[in-house]
C-alpha cells in the first residue's frame, strides 16, 4: 500500500462532524483545530499537532465522526487506512484493547453530554461487553485475586515425587504451585502462571515458591541434614535477576538447610541466552547447587545445549515415554536420548510414567529417575512426608 500525503492550507477541512470514518490522519506539519457545534456555538475540542492522532476514534468503534477537523494553518497529513489500524488493533493484547474501548465510551459519554445529546446512557443503551471485554476484564479481576492470594498466602506448594530406579527409593520431588480458588475452585497452573507472566507477578509467584520449596526441605530433612533434594523451576525473569542465587544461599543458610538440597531447573525454552544461563549454572556449582534442563525434547530442542552449559541432570519430555511402546522410532529415540545425556555425564530423569512397564524399560536403559503418576502425583506436605520414611515401591503402592 502506498504512503498517501495530504497537504492542506489553512481552512481546508480535513473531516466533518457526521461524515464516515474511511481515514485517520497522522500530523507531520502543522496544527489542526477539533471542533463540535452546541446551540450554533462553535466549541473548540483541542488543536493538535505534529506527531498527534487524528480521526482514529471514529475508526475504533465505527461510528460517524462526532466533530470536525480543520486545519488550522498549513498542514501536512500522513493518511492512516482503516485497515491498517484495524489489523493492530486485532493483534493488541486484549486488555490494552480493553483499556482503549473503555476509554473511547467514556470520551463519546462526554462528548455527547457536552453537545447536549443526554447525560448518562441507561441500562438498555448501554452497549453489549464483548467477548474480548469479558476476558479482559476476567483477567483484571484474577491478576488483582493472585495478588491478594500472594499476600494471604493463599498459593499451595505441591511436591512431585521422583523415583530413583536403583536405590528404589523416592529421592527427591519437584516443586509445584497450585491455587484453589475461593470462588472458582482448582485452577489451571497453565492460566495464572501464563497470566503470571504476563504481568509482573511471576517474580513474586518465584519467591513465594522458592520460599515454601526450603520450608519444607526442612521438614524433610532427615539425620544430619541429609534428605531429599527439591526441585524449583527459575522464570526468564527469575533467570534475569543477578543475586537469584545468592538469595537461595541465604535463605537456606536461615532456616538451617543445606543449598545442595536444591535443584534449580531451567525449561529449554530459556536456553536463548547462553552468556546468562552459563553464569547462572556457575553460580549454582560454586554453592553445591545442582542445575537441570527441564523438558528437553520438545520444540526448542537443540543439541547445543548439552555441550554449552554443564547441567548435571536432563529432564526428558514425558512425549517419549508416552509412545515407546506404540512407536519404535519414539523408544529407539528414548534410549539414543538416554544414551546421549550419559555419555556427557548428567543424570536422566523421564517424565510422564504411568506404567510398571514403562518404568521397567527406564531401568533397563539405566535412567536414574523416573517421575510420574506411576511415582506419585503432585502432593502436600504433609503426605510428601510419607515417602522419606523408608523405601518405596512404586508397584507396592
Amino acid at each position: 500500500m502506498s504512503t498517501v500525503r495530504i497537504a492542506l492550507a489553512p481552512g481546508d477541512l480535513v473531516f466533518r462532524e457526521g461524515d464516515a470514518p474511511t481515514t485517520a490522519f497522522l500530523i507531520e506539519e502543522g496544527r489542526v483545530d477539533v471542533t463540535t457545534e452546541r446551540e450554533g456555538q462553535t466549541i473548540r475540542l483541542a488543536t493538535l499537532g505534529p506527531g498527534d492522532l487524528l480521526g482514529e476514534m471514529a475508526i475504533i468503534d465505527d461510528a460517524p465522526r462526532t466533530a470536525t477537523a480543520t486545519a488550522a494553518e498549513p498542514c501536512l497529513l500522513l493518511a492512516i487506512d482503516r485497515a491498517a489500524i484495524g489489523e493492530r488493533l486485532e493483534q493488541a493484547d486484549p486488555i490494552i484493547r480493553t483499556l482503549l474501548e473503555s476509554q473511547l465510551r467514556r470520551y463519546r459519554g462526554a462528548l455527547a453530554a457536552m453537545q447536549g445529546r443526554g447525560g448518562a446512557p441507561t441500562p438498555a443503551a448501554t452497549p453489549a461487553v464483548s467477548a474480548s471485554e469479558q476476558l479482559s476484564i476476567g483477567k483484571f479481576r484474577l491478576e488483582s485475586q493472585l495478588r491478594e492470594a500472594l499476600t494471604t498466602r493463599g498459593l499451595d506448594l505441591r511436591l512431585q515425587p521422583l523415583y530413583e530406579i536403583p536405590s528404589r527409593r523416592v529421592t527427591g520431588f519437584e516443586a509445584l504451585v497450585r491455587w484453589n480458588h475461593p470462588e472458582r475452585g482448582p485452577i489451571s497452573p497453565l492460566e495464572f502462571i501464563t497470566l503470571a507472566e504476563e504481568t509482573s507477578l511471576i517474580n513474586p509467584v518465584g519467591e513465594y515458591v522458592l520460599d515454601a520449596a526450603i520450608e519444607s526441605l526442612r521438614a524433610l530433612r532427615g539425620e544430619q541434614d541429609v534428605g531429599p533434594f527439591i526441585g524449583i523451576n527459575v522464570s526468564p525473569r527469575q533467570l534475569a535477576e543477578t543475586r537469584l542465587i545468592e538469595r537461595i544461599v541465604e535463605r537456606t543458610a536461615a532456616l538451617g538447610v543445606s543449598p545442595d538440597r536444591i535443584k534449580v531447573e531451567i525449561t529449554e525454552s530459556q536456553m536463548v541466552d547462553y552468556p546468562t544461563v552459563r553464569r547462572l549454572v556457575k553460580r549454582c556449582h560454586e554453592f553445591g547447587i545442582k542445575v537441570a534442563m527441564d523438558d528437553f525434547g520438545t520444540g526448542y530442542s537443540n543439541l547445543g545445549h548439552l555441550y554449552e552449559l554443564e547441567f548435571d541432570t536432563v529432564k526428558v519430555d514425558q512425549t517419549f515415554p508416552r509412545k515407546m511402546f506404540q512407536s519404535p522410532r519414539a523408544m529407539a529415540l528414548l534410549r539414543s536420548i538416554v544414551d546421549m545425556i550419559h555419555a556427557i555425564g548428567a543424570d536422566v530423569v523421564v517424565e510422564g510414567i504411568e506404567s510398571e512397564r514403562q518404568l521397567a524399560a527406564l531401568a533397563e536403559m539405566g535412567v536414574r529417575y523416573a517421575q510420574g503418576y506411576l511415582i506419585g502425583k503432585p502432593l502436600l506436605l504433609p503426605d510428601a512426608l510419607a515417602f522419606e520414611t523408608g523405601a518405596f515401591s512404586p508397584v507396592d503402592s
